[in-house]
């Protein structure tokens, strides 16, 4: 997040002596990143937080792959991911490489009874059915249908749901997740013409702060195992912080989308990066105007990156037979583009109200075995003229 923000009570100098009114010291701790070279936040605790009581159990949470060098284009009907009460049970890994895994949930509770913290990697939540709060020790955050929350590596947090009809999109990133390059200038404001500013990017704004000892347990997820620690102190400790590293929300209905006269290449659609993948999203907009022009997106190649497309909502204009939830993958090496009759459809229409979440990975992308349950094995044919 490459953008300041403070929270909580903080001292005038950092490294320096902080106490409450009683004469208690607050513990400083640099949350940061690459290093001591990248985004980072300095946050004050009531409670040292390196107290470890005892570490529960550790256990396997890889996903098992299917198929590991795949060149058939796929179509998984994600809405048939049962849903699960776990909030992370739930999560179902469909398509990974060494950059990311790309998963969908089905929670039906919220995750109260214990907190959470990926160590391994970024977190993209896309928030496609439900409502509720994430809870994390910056603060919190409200969310609802149409909101990415982009959680950095090592935030502890809950989350809450406000009843049991939830669907989730989930990216997680190897590298950090960050807004496009060239959205930003060199003091790394949004420039004029990106597609949303800073105003769209919504930090927490609601910071709990509990001094309570006791046991607390966090599941930490390193290298694709879980390993359950016992805490002494509450994870929602800090009094205040300030920094660059924190969570945040986007909502896809606030991207504004970029036309031109004849049809633009799906960079225009980007909404974050990283190292080793974009997502970019797809929203309702007016198409093309030039007098001839073909709104329907030219067949190409994918040669340096899969393609993988969420649907959302809408009527999806250069598919046929897609329904909400549906997950597409078009691999690297394998032309693909409009279904018959969907080019030709699109000649003379005026707008386009799609909703679509879609992730370019610069590496190709195996299959897990519960991808293989949720696909239609006919789809790579799908292109054939009758």
């Amino acid at each position: 997040m490459p953008r300041y923000h403070t929270l909580g009570k903080i001292p005038a100098k950092r490294h320096t002596v902080f106490k409450d009114e009683n004469d208690n010291f607050y513990y400083e701790e640099l949350f940061g990143t690459i290093g001591f070279d990248g985004m980072s936040t300095l946050m004050y605790h009531t409670q040292r937080p390196t107290q470890v009581k005892e570490i529960l159990k550790s256990y396997d949470v890889a996903p098992k792959i299917a198929v590991s060098k795949n060149m058939k284009s796929l179509k998984l009907e994600g809405f048939n991911v049962a849903p699960t009460n776990d909030y992370l049970e739930s999560r179902t890994c469909i398509l990974m490489n060494n950059d990311c895994q790309i998963s969908l949930a089905a929670p039906k509770e919220s995750l109260t009874s214990y907190f959470y913290k990926n160590t391994d990697s970024d977190e993209v939540l896309f928030i496609h059915e439900g409502s509720g709060k994430l809870r994390t020790h910056l603060g919190n955050i409200e969310f609802k249908y149409g909101d990415y929350i982009v959680i950095p590596r090592g935030i502890i947090y809950q989350i809450e749901f406000n009843d049991a009809n939830n669907r989730l999109f989930i990216v997680e990133s190897k590298s950090p997740v960050y807004t496009p390059k060239r959205y930003r200038n060199w003091f790394g404001q949004h420039v004029e013409g990106a597609p949303y500013c800073e105003r769209d990017l919504h930090p927490p704004t609601e910071l709990e702060t509990f001094n309570e000892t006791g046991d607390f347990i966090i599941k930490v997820k390193k290298q694709d195992t879980i390993h359950e620690y016992v805490y002494a102190v509450h994870p929602f400790s800090v009094v205040g912080w300030d920094g660059y590293n924190f969570p945040y929300k986007f909502s896809i209905h606030d991207f504004e989308p970029i036309t031109g006269m004849i049809h633009q290449p799906p960079p225009i659609h980007q909404t974050f990066e990283t190292s080793s993948f974009v997502i970019c999203s797809f929203v309702p907009r007016l198409y093309d105007y030039h007098s001839n022009a073909v709104p329907a997106p030219y067949n190409h190649s994918n040669i340096d990156s899969d393609e993988v497309l969420y649907y959302v909502d809408g009527d999806f204009m250069s598919r046929n037979d897609i329904n909400k939830g549906s997950v597409t993958l078009h691999p690297a090496g394998i032309p693909h583009g409009p279904h018959p009759g969907t080019m030709e459809k699109s000649i003379g229409k005026k707008e386009t109200f799609e909703l679509a979440v879609m992730v370019d990975t610069f590496s190709p992308l195996m299959v897990t075995e519960e991808a293989i349950k949720l696909n239609n094995e006919d789809y790579y044919k799908s292109w054939i003229t009758e």
